[in-house]
Parts: structure tokens; sequence; C-alpha cells
């Protein structure tokens, strides 16, 4: 089930407060750091959830290193996803232009790799089908590729993020996805074969090109990935 995650605010009302503020204020001419820092969020370390509704997790760290070229490693003040090609209004975002200005949800998904593993995590992060309606794909746009920051890649049909409640996730078990899982977002490919959910996304691409093959596509993996069928050609 996916659901949509809330952010609830909530304000700090105290005259006293208020009153102790105002005197140091009048006594000092100045407001003092420790002042200034208040109503300032610090950071926490985030804690993994193992459990969700009722659904056991698997863990973040139960994952096999299987990647091209190792662990990415991706400053999140740089970075940029690029959402390019045949579509009438292309974008570039922050990773702040991401999960601050989309609605975020969340959803149980399981993770089936071709080596025999899986793992059941819980997923969040923004609809994929959200910023294609931003991008405006053309009626010639029928493959949506990804790209990643190691130079992996893979495609789908475009039906499949409009028919699926598809996410690019940047949490995994209510904490921010690790490095070496994917950050800042990769794809939860659900109904696909591992190698289809792409990590560490830079750029994705609508294309008219249905015979575009990825990097594990192009080495004799099924372009469809489906799961109950044949992960090889």
């Amino acid at each position: 089930m996916l659901s949509k995650v809330t952010i609830k605010k909530h304000k700090l009302s105290s005259p006293l407060l208020a009153l102790a503020i105002l005197g140091l204020i009048v006594l000092s001419g100045c407001i003092p750091n420790t002042i200034k820092e208040l109503g300032k969020a610090k950071e926490l370390a985030s804690v993994e959830v193992r459990e969700y509704e009722g659904k056991k997790l698997s863990s973040i760290n139960d994952f096999q290193e299987n990647s091209i070229k190792g662990p990415q490693y991706i400053d999140k003040d740089k970075y940029r996803l690029k959402v390019t090609g045949l579509v009438k209004n292309p974008r570039t975002f922050s990773y702040e232009d991401i999960i601050e200005k989309h609605q975020l949800y969340k959803k149980v998904v399981t993770l089936n790799c071709v080596e025999g593993w899986s793992v059941t995590i819980l997923w969040e992060g923004i609809l994929l089908r959200d910023l294609l309606e931003e991008v405006l794909p053309k009626e010639s746009g029928k493959v949506v590729i990804f790209k990643a920051f190691d130079g992996y890649s893979t495609s789908f049909p475009i039906e499949y993020f409009y028919n699926n409640d598809i996410i690019i996730a940047h949490k995994m078990n209510d904490t921010t996805m690790p490095a070496e899982r994917g950050f800042p977002f990769e794809l939860v490919a659900e109904d696909k074969w591992g190698y289809k959910w792409i990590k560490w996304i830079t750029e994705i691409e609508l294309s008219d090109n249905t015979e575009y093959e990825g990097y594990w596509e192009s080495r004799g993996y099924s372009n469809e990935g489906d799961l109950d069928k044949s992960s090889l050609k």
C-alpha cells in the first residue's frame, strides 16, 4: 500500500520565555548566540525501523554489493537530476527541489536479485509519474531511460510509470539512504528483477528508441526484467 508522508509543524508558545528573551535583548543590546540558535533544528542520527504496519522489514545492511564500479559518493549540495530528451519542458532538479517540493510517499516493496537474495524495505520518495507530468513528455517519448553516476543505465516503457505507483526513493526504513545503497535516489522498480533498480540516478531521458538496452540488458539480460519471467533473454 502506498501512503503519503505528512509533516506536522508545532508552534512553541511561552510568555515567560518571550519575556526572558526580551529582557536579554534590552540589557545587552544584542541577541546572544544561544538565542539565535533557538528554533533551528539540529539533525540527530537516523534510526532504522524494522517493522512497518505489522510487516517485518529487512535491514538496510542486508544488501549484497554488486554495483559495476562500487559505491558512489555524491555531494548532496552539488547534486542535480536532469530530466531530458523528448519532453516539452526539460528540467534540472536539486536534491531539495525533489524532496521538498513534491508529495512524498512510503511503500513496502521487496527487491529480488538474480543472484538469489532478496530484501523487504520500507521505501520513501516521490512518484516518478509526478516528475513526468512536470516535464510533459512528447507523444514520441515512449521509453524512459535512467542513467547513473557510475555509468550504469536501464530503461522502461513509459506506461510502466503511468500504470503503477513507482517511486524514486531517498529513504529506506525511515532513514536517509546510505551512499552504498544509492544515495541520493534509487528507483524502486517493483515487480522487476534487481538489476532494473538503478541507484545513484543522475539523469532521466525520454526517448523513442524502443530497442534501447541498458548496462546488463546489453550483456544478455531481459530488457523487460519482469519477476515472473526469466531474467535472461
